[in-house]
């Protein structure tokens, strides 16, 4: 084949295409902290995807109907690359670690209705990469997967149901592959793909402004999105919201990732107690329940946010509940937490395919929502 096209980086100078090793050697070296030091400058370059920053936006039509406490909005799903929403981020720094080593096949994978893998088929294609995408499940007619046959990627289903195959056999597809191929795993959670969320903490705190909240709240699958914030260095706890493994299980994950991520960027080792995870694996993967159901329909009718039932809407559910919404802790079904003194960070990662899929298969939910009148914030700042 052709030598495809690097395209420019973020910052000075541009990725450049590097002979081939092969592709478990590539990854290794890549996060070997053990690097020179000067070779450090390497990682920081990213292969430009999407449009920075997001906006950082004060919630005040959902705050004043549930009368809540402050609600600050991270709208990652406006990152501005296709619909891929946070997974911009780890991608933008995972492509250019593709091209400097060289490769020509970005192999990956993961659920017929993941976020990450239509946004690594567009964004392979945007670098001029191949894209094979290892599925579990049944891909045909998922939104996400069209999406990625829409880009020429090749579609390798598994034949089960079970994630837990995916990265090993997208292992074994690279190295069948050979030195063209760029393996990575579910969701991009590498130490190199948790470094664009670390370019986000610094992004956060910059419209912060001096400003700390009571917590980030965002959903945790793989792990690398929180990773990436803990080794940015915020002094604010990263609440991760699990929606497919046990706290122990993503909670070590997390701070594996952090550790290294950190390394990769000479700084200094993350704080453990920042991370907190919260277990909201609930009916299921991919499986809202009636109270998340409801969190999402209240983030449409209030803000116009869709949110999807894997992520989006069990992390919101847990945003409501911090910042003073009913609850059904004890004593009772009526209770409240009371209302957060510091404003609440919700990271919205997207979603919106597989948020409209859901709400096409739910068909007319929930009742129609009462009016009210939010006022107008004209002139507040977020």
């Amino acid at each position: 084949m052709n030598g495809p096209a690097t395209g420019p980086v973020a910052g000075p100078g541009r990725v450049e295409r590097r002979r081939g090793l092969p592709a478990a050697d590539r990854t290794r070296a890549e996060e070997d902290p053990r690097r020179p030091a000067g070779s450090r400058s390497d990682l920081r370059e990213r292969f430009p995807l999407g449009v920075w920053p997001t906006p950082l936006t004060r919630a005040h039509r959902l705050e004043a109907a549930l009368g809540l406490g402050p609600v600050l909005v991270k709208r990652d799903d406006l990152a501005g690359f296709a619909v891929a929403g946070n997974k911009t981020r780890p991608l933008e720094h995972l492509i250019a670690a593709a091209l400097r080593g060289g490769a020509e096949v970005l192999v990956t994978g993961g659920g017929p209705g993941s976020n990450f893998v239509a946004a690594a088929a567009v964004a392979a294609r945007a670098a001029g990469l191949e894209c094979e995408l290892v599925i579990w499940g049944d891909p045909e007619g998922a939104p996400a997967i069209e999406l990625a046959r829409a880009t020429g990627a090749r579609i390798r289903p598994t034949g089960g149901t079970e994630r837990s195959d995916v990265d090993r056999l997208v292992a074994e597809r690279a190295a069948e592959i050979g030195a063209r191929a760029y393996p990575v795993p579910r969701g991009g959670s590498t130490p190199v793909g948790a470094l664009g969320f670390a370019d986000a903490a610094d992004e956060l705190a910059a419209q912060l402004s001096g400003r700390r909240p009571a917590a980030i709240v965002l959903p945790v699958g793989s792990g690398g999105s929180c990773a990436g914030l803990l080794a940015g260095g915020l002094d604010i706890p990263v609440v991760g919201v699990s929606v497919s493994r046990s706290p122990e299980e993503i909670r070590a994950t997390v701070l594996d990732l952090a550790d290294r991520c950190a390394a990769l960027r000479g700084t200094a080792p993350p704080r453990p107690e920042l991370l907190e995870i919260v277990d909201a694996r609930g009916p299921g993967f991919g499986a809202a329940s009636a109270a998340e159901t409801e969190a999402a329909l209240l983030a449409l009718r209030t803000e116009g946010l869709l949110l999807d039932p894997t992520y989006g809407a069990e992390a919101f559910a847990e945003v409501l509940h911090r910042a003073g919404a009913p609850t059904r802790a004890e004593p009772g079904p009526d209770s409240r937490t009371g209302l957060a003194e510091a404003p609440i960070v919700w990271w919205h990662t997207g979603g919106v395919l597989p948020a409209g899929a859901w709400l096409a298969r739910q068909g007319s939910i929930g009742s129609p929502a009462p009016a009210h009148r939010a006022p107008i914030p004209s002139g507040r700042r977020p």
